[in-house]
């Protein structure tokens, strides 16, 4: 596989707009603990929410729905899209709940 010029314009400019983003948000998100976690708790509710979701899709997201199909067939993704569900219930029901709690973690709130 050979990468053209417009792939690496892509790549650069991808990581040049994550960069500027993180060096944007620095100062602000170094002033104290709930700046770096919740944003000065400035965020809308359905971002903190989004970003609860979010969290949850990490490297073994996929490693786990590819184990259930390889078990139980393409059915098994039934298990996964109930989980989504679940998120978006997590986003739109809970996010408002986290934020009156006045928590920052899930420890927190266990």
């Amino acid at each position: 596989m050979t990468l053209h010029i417009i792939d690496w314009i892509i790549i650069i400019s991808f990581l040049l707009l994550i960069l500027g983003i993180g060096l944007s948000f620095t100062k602000q998100a170094g002033k104290n603990v709930e700046s770096f976690f919740l944003g000065g708790r400035n965020l809308p509710w359905w971002i903190a929410g989004t970003s609860m979701v979010a969290t949850t899709f990490a490297v073994d997201t996929p490693l786990l729905i590819t184990e259930l199909v390889a078990h139980n067939g393409i059915s098994g993704n039934w298990l996964w899209w109930n989980g989504l569900i679940g998120g978006m219930l997590a986003t739109f029901f809970f996010a408002k709940l986290w934020r009156k709690a006045n928590i920052i973690t899930d420890i927190e709130l266990t």
